[in-house]
């Protein structure tokens, strides 16, 4: 009973094999850079999602990380929607879906720094508040 049991397994993971084996994939390139000088983003984090045809993503995942050149690449990406976040200490939170439909794919990423927030409790000298009408 045993060895069929690890027969019909064996069975199913090879035709999920063969399955893959038939389903184009991608080989995608990514480079992340400063927007504000160009220069590469070392060590960040770029998290690829598969996304369904609602749009809703999937599980499973994968993360890489970045060089020093700001370089990082992926081969075996399946076809279809991809979400791509990107994920870099003092710069904001990238992210947007991509359409994998080609062998190979060359992905320029860049990352813009915090915005300022505003605050009630500073002074803004463009504010006019305390000046009295004429």
């Amino acid at each position: 009973m045993a060895l069929a049991s690890w027969m019909l397994a064996a069975g199913v993971a090879a035709q999920r094999d063969r399955r893959a084996e038939e389903e184009p994939t991608a080989a995608i390139n990514f480079l992340v850079l400063k927007d504000d000088n160009g220069k590469p983003v070392r060590n960040a984090a770029v998290i690829m999602h598969p996304v369904n045809s609602r749009g809703k993503q999937q599980r499973g995942g994968m993360e890489l990380k970045t060089d020093s050149e700001g370089k990082s690449s992926f081969d075996g990406v399946p076809y279809g929607k991809l979400r791509v976040q990107v994920l870099a200490q003092g710069f904001q939170t990238f992210g947007e879906d991509y359409d994998v439909s080609q062998a190979k794919m060359d992905l320029t990423i860049k990352l813009k720094r915090p915005q300022g927030q505003y605050s009630v409790y500073e002074d803004h000298p463009s504010d006019k508040k305390d000046e009295k009408p004429h």
